[in-house]
């Protein structure tokens, strides 16, 4: 059977061949191509494989509101996929039992039971020829006044074929902590300000002085696809200031103080 698909390839390559060229008129280059890719196919050559794509799981039951979504750059590396998918499937047994465990609680009370929620989304913060950024929002309700949103990240290594951490790309932690500060500190009290209408003074409240930027997650960016040329600091809410100011993302371009930090056998990734 394949020598005879062979046989139509070859005559299919024929005519091509006999057609005029694509310059010429009444040129059929599509026809040609795809008579190249049959006859290729036929013959045993190596096909590439299907483009990834994103995935998305959401259920919604009487106990547990549950999704979890990645996108397709992470669907294309299959450790990554093997991570997500462990990752998703005890998350949410986890959540189900605790919800269910809430249910029969609430119910043995006489309490009304509020269905839980656990919704986790990744996104590309940076996807370059060397690295992969994802950043998680993982939004919580466990049946409470208001739900919570942590965050976490994750670096793959392209040219290493493996996952990576910021901290792993540092000379040391105290290094990069020194070459950020200043400017994260100046730009977490500037949008301190603007979410509360009046300059911050520093005083013994948690909420008016800095924060130790390598205590929160730390994200890798990229505006052009080509180099990483920025970190992103996210800071959950309580910590920077109260709830009612949700979260703060506090965005540093790399500089040259921030990249003397990174470690030299990394720095082929990072804009100079």
């Amino acid at each position: 059977m394949q020598g005879r698909g062979l046989e139509w390839a070859a005559a299919a390559l024929l005519l091509a061949a006999c057609s005029p060229s694509p310059d010429q008129p009444g040129s059929n280059a599509a026809a040609n191509a795809a008579a190249s890719r049959y006859a290729e196919k036929m013959a045993g050559a190596p096909q590439p494989p299907p483009p990834a794509k994103p995935f998305a799981e959401a259920d919604k039951g009487a106990f547990l509101e549950y999704a979890y979504a990645y996108p397709a750059q992470a669907a294309a590396i299959p450790a990554l996929v093997e991570k997500f998918d462990k990752a998703r499937t005890t998350l949410k047994a986890d959540a189900l039992r605790m919800a269910r465990e809430d249910s029969a609680a609430a119910k043995e009370s006489g309490f009304p039971f509020r269905p839980h929620s656990l919704e986790t989304r990744w996104t590309v913060a940076a996807d370059t020829p060397r690295f992969l950024s994802l950043q998680s929002d993982t939004y919580v309700y466990t049946g409470g006044a208001h739900g919570m949103t942590g965050y976490d990240g994750l670096i793959w290594d392209k040219a290493r074929s493996r996952e990576t951490s910021v901290k792993a790309l540092m000379t040391a932690p105290a290094a990069f902590a020194t070459a950020i500060r200043d400017r994260f500190c100046k730009e977490l009290d500037r949008q301190r300000a603007e979410k509360r209408g009046a300059p911050v003074v520093p005083g013994d409240d948690d909420f008016t002085q800095c924060i130790d930027p390598l205590e929160q997650l730390i994200v890798p960016t990229s505006k052009d696809g080509r180099l990483i040329d920025g970190m992103t600091v996210v800071i959950g809410p309580y910590s920077a200031g109260p709830y009612a100011e949700g979260s703060y993302e506090v965005a540093l371009p790399m500089d040259a103080a921030m990249r003397k930090a990174i470690k030299t056998e990394y720095q082929d990734g990072f804009v100079k």
